[in-house]
């Protein structure tokens, strides 16, 4: 039985750790969600965006037909729209401005150089056809290499290259490896992806004369902080400007930046007075929203005879695009793939180069995982080459090196400050869970259809949360510190929850509901979560990180803490009983064998206050309160993912057998929400694995713009995951918790390319170190290793 199912958890009924069905399915089942192309707002028009058609050219003209005046608007024309700036404190960091519209040069297919209004979509962008643009071509530089090797035309004028940043570490590295007796070394690579959400880029403005505001209805992921950089780029008071986000279909990370469509749409509402609206379709997100994931690593191991790791020699290339994005910029990719690449292993020596590369591609993107899919794909790829080359069972030499138990809490060599819990334990039960002795038999008995099975793992850490004193290192243009919530008992006894982070999936109506009730005892149904709104919310940096449940929460719990005895002082002084010994439960106010429904304690605040103590809080029965947690280095969840697969030398085509995940993210507020998460982040993983890609030719033309050339998991990709919960609070934060959001996406590329090799072992195929692992790709291999050995004969 998992520890969620415990006794002690079934008593619980809704609070902390119950499987509280989520609230806002109810709404999103029957098709009742309402998300930003839901909006009809009377004299609303659409937006379109003429996107350049070259990767990297000066734009010599711009030709727009009188007649279309005042429907067309380029770079010149937003005079009160500064250009999006991500600025960092990080030395080496070179700065790029981001046109809300392209001025003088394009820099990668896509960019958007003029936009066009209609009363429909299609009417702006038959508009757009009347525009004419002319080029002068530039050098284009379509990856990493030709960008680095540029000697002029550079893609920024005022860089001295064309490398964004780069990071250095190195610790006690010489004298670890010179101690080793084994050294492997590997390349390594992820190709570049798309997030691909359900619902891209969404935005639509308007002026409320009643407020004398504008409004922004945007499919964000962080409502306060694009409050903040659409005032700033707009020269407009704060006050002035009021974000709203509705049903948010996605997010990932893709809608957590200042986008230029935003500020563009923003603009000609606060000009013109006038709702305006863009929507952003399928083949403009899979060109311009290709922007994630692109990593190339050279990897050195070294180790004892027996796969003790000594030291770790790493070099990391980044493509990271055009531009850096407001507010998180560029570099936090390159610094996540620094800080992590050497997950839960002690390694006593380090040393890592990590160099983000701009190209004539869009600008890169956080992706759930930011940069720990990658890391996570190398080091665990490594780790399974170690093991052959020292001829060990993987998981062996894993647990040779995973940090244990008794060590935390644990800093480790990149100064990542693991918190509390049992790595070794979660890959042991997930060996167990998969039953290794039964496979490796299976592998010697042979498959009768003449397949070959294969068995890989990966266990990895996920930095969560993590907070002003890491982010405060990068010198960003907004640093997250506390998160506020507001909780707020009604007349009738329910209670309204207002929270900044905002929710894109996460069950968060839930979650945080079941965080107060388990504080109040109100019911998740009589609980309010009001999210989403700067204008009846407190700030927030927002959701990304995998922060909002110990952040907010952490809040929300803080905040339910500090109404409780106010609650209890009013009810006790109506039940005639000592407030300290009063529970409460179910909506009730409990004293021995007397209860009253908390309804009458609402009552006696806001309706018949004769009735109220003399001792009365003047704080009422409502409570703002900040909160972050007492160390906010982050909190460090960890999961062991292990598969079976079986692989076809004959087709390529590679199926996942068995699929298991070992998992601790300290305290579950909802185990099935966790789980849901935990499954959705791992089907992205399988298509990171195995199927996406954004592929460019040599001009930086991107050559997957449908659905067709982007292909994506669907439902019969996807197998049966059977997922084990451990617990293992965190000591830094409210109630335990830690993050998980994102953990789901890490593992399964390095799990599924470690199966596959494993699978191929013996028949001198060449190692898989690329994804995805498409057919051709597998096949390309197999034909490589037999090649090898006939010229060996």
């Amino acid at each position: 039985m998992n520890q969620s199912d415990t006794p002690e958890r079934l008593l619980k009924r809704e609070g902390i750790g119950a499987r509280v069905p989520r609230k806002e399915d109810a709404r999103h089942l029957v098709g009742k969600g309402n998300f930003v192309g839901d909006f009809v707002i009377p004299g609303m028009q659409e937006v379109a965006f003429l996107r350049s058609p070259l990767a990297h050219a000066k734009i010599t003209g711009v030709d727009i037909p009188e007649e279309l005046a005042g429907q067309v608007f380029v770079r010149e024309m937003l005079t009160d729209a500064a250009d999006i700036g991500s600025p960092s404190a990080v030395p080496t960091y070179q700065y790029s401005a981001l046109p809300p519209l392209a001025s003088g040069k394009v820099r990668h297919v896509g960019e958007a150089i003029a936009m066009a209004v209609g009363t429909t979509r299609a009417i702006a962008e038959d508009i757009l056809e009347e525009v004419e643009v002319s080029f002068d071509e530039l050098p284009v530089y379509h990856d990493v290499w030709t960008s680095m090797a540029a000697e002029g035309n550079l893609l920024h004028p005022d860089w001295k290259d064309n490398n964004f940043l780069t990071l250095r570490a190195n610790r006690d590295f010489d004298e670890q490896a010179a101690r080793a007796e084994v050294k492997v070394s590997r390349t390594v690579e992820l190709s570049r992806q798309c997030i691909v959400p359900l619902e891209g880029k969404s935005v639509l403005a308007y002026w409320d004369f009643q407020t004398d505001q504008l409004v922004v209805v945007s499919a964000t992921q962080v409502p306060h902080l694009l409050r903040v950089g659409i005032a700033q780029h707009l020269g407009m008071p704060e006050e002035g400007v009021r974000v709203v986000s509705p049903d948010v279909g996605g997010a990932f990370g893709y809608k957590g930046q200042l986008y230029p469509e935003d500020l563009c749409v923003a603009w000609l509402a606060k000009t013109y007075r006038r709702p305006f609206r863009y929507l952003e379709d399928r083949r403009e997100h899979l060109i311009v929203g290709a922007n994630t994931r692109q990593h190339h690593y050279q990897l050195t191991a070294y180790a004892d005879r027996n796969g003790k790791l000594l030291a770790l020699d790493a070099v990391i290339t980044i493509d990271g695009g055009a531009y850096s994005y407001y507010p998180f910029f560029v570099g936090l990719e390159p610094g996540q793939a620094i800080g992590n690449l050497p997950g839960p292993y002690i390694i006593p020596g380090y040393r890592c180069e990590t160099v983000c590369v701009a190209t004539n591609k869009p600008g890169f993107m956080a992706y759930r995982g930011v940069a720990r899919t990658g890391v996570c794909f190398a080091i665990e790829l490594l780790m399974d080459a170690l093991a052959r080359e020292v001829g060990r069972e993987p998981w062996e030499v894993r647990l040779e090196n995973l940090v244990p138990p008794t060590a935390m809490p644990y800093v480790n060599v990149a100064n990542k400050h693991f918190d509390s819990g049992d790595f070794p334990a979660s890959l042991r039960r997930a060996v167990e869970m998969i039953d290794l002795p039964a496979v490796r038999d299976r592998q010697a008995r042979g498959e009768a259809d003449g397949r070959r099975i294969g068995f890989g793992c990966a266990t990895y850490t996920e930095q969560s949360a993590h907070g002003t004193s890491v982010f405060a290192t990068w010198g960003l243009p907004v640093v997250p510190g506390f998160d506020q919530a507001v909780v707020r008992m009604t007349a009738d006894g329910g209670l309204e929850v207002r929270i900044g982070v905002h929710s894109h999936g996460q069950g968060m109506e839930t979650s945080f509901a079941q965080i107060a009730n388990d504080v109040l005892g109100i019911p998740v149904s009589r609980i309010r979560v009001i999210h989403g709104d700067t204008a009846l919310t407190p700030f927030s940096s927002g959701t990304y990180a995998s922060r909002a449940t110990v952040m907010s929460g952490g809040a929300v719990s803080t905040a339910c803490k500090e109404l409780l005895p106010r609650i209890q002082a009013i009810a006790g002084h109506l039940m005639g009983a000592d407030p300290q010994e009063i529970t409460l439960l179910d909506g009730r106010a409990h004293a021995g064998d007397k209860s009253i429904p908390l309804s009458e304690v609402g009552r006696a605040w806001y309706l018949t206050p004769q009735e109220l103590p003399a001792t009365v809080h003047l704080g009422g029965l409502e409570v703002s309160r900040a909160y972050k947690p007492k160390v906010d280095t982050g909190t460090f969840s960890y999961a062991t993912h292990a598969a079976v697969v079986a692989v076809d030398t004959e087709t390529g085509e590679v199926e996942i057998l068995d699929y298991v995940v070992v998992e601790d993210c300290g305290t579950m507020v909802n185990p099935m929400i966790v789980e849901g998460q935990t499954i959705g982040g791992i089907a992205q993983g399988i298509g990171t694995a195995m199927y996406e890609e954004s592929p460019y030719d040599d001009q930086a033309q991107p050559l997957a713009s449908t659905l067709a050339d982007y292909i994506l998991p669907g439902a019969t990709e996807i197998p049966r995951i059977r997922i084990e919960h451990f617990e293992t609070p965190s000591p830094h934060t409210e109630f335990g918790a830690k993050g998980v959001g994102e953990g789901g996406a890490i593992a399964p590329p390095a799990v599924i390319f470690n199966a596959v090799n494993d699978a191929l072992r013996g028949t001198g195929a060449a190692e898989v170190m690329m994804t995805p692992l498409t057919p051709r790709r597998l096949l390309k291999a197999i034909e490589a290793g037999r090649l090898e050995k006939e010229q060996a004969k």
